[in-house]
């Protein structure tokens, strides 16, 4: 973990524990989903092989891959917009995971 008293670390091995950790993170605002939100928050911590693990974890918890937020924006949608997140793409697509635009 980094942050203002830590130095950041990489190449960190995060535990399985750790990853499923992130199945209980809420959003703030009860208007948010739930499912996206998680999704997202485990993208913008994880390294691309964690993502990928917890994909696993998630869809094996039932959860959806395809929520939406306020905008109607699946995460792939989110993720697809940004040039160096091609491999957390490509583990989304290979779970399942669409776009809007492929309905």
């Amino acid at each position: 973990m980094s942050g203002p008293d830590k130095p950041k670390v990489i190449g960190e091995e995060w535990s399985d524990e750790r990853v499923k950790s992130f199945l209980a993170i809420e959003p703030y605002d009860k208007a948010i989903n739930a499912d996206h939100n998680a999704l997202l928050k485990a993208y913008q911590a994880m390294r691309a092989e964690d993502f990928g693990r917890f994909i696993g974890f998630f869809s094996e918890a039932g959860r959806d891959l395809n929520a939406v937020n306020d905008r109607g924006e699946t995460i792939l949608d989110l993720i697809s917009q940004h040039r160096r997140s091609t491999a957390y793409a490509d583990l989304l697509k290979a779970a399942g995971a669409r776009t809007t635009a492929a309905g």
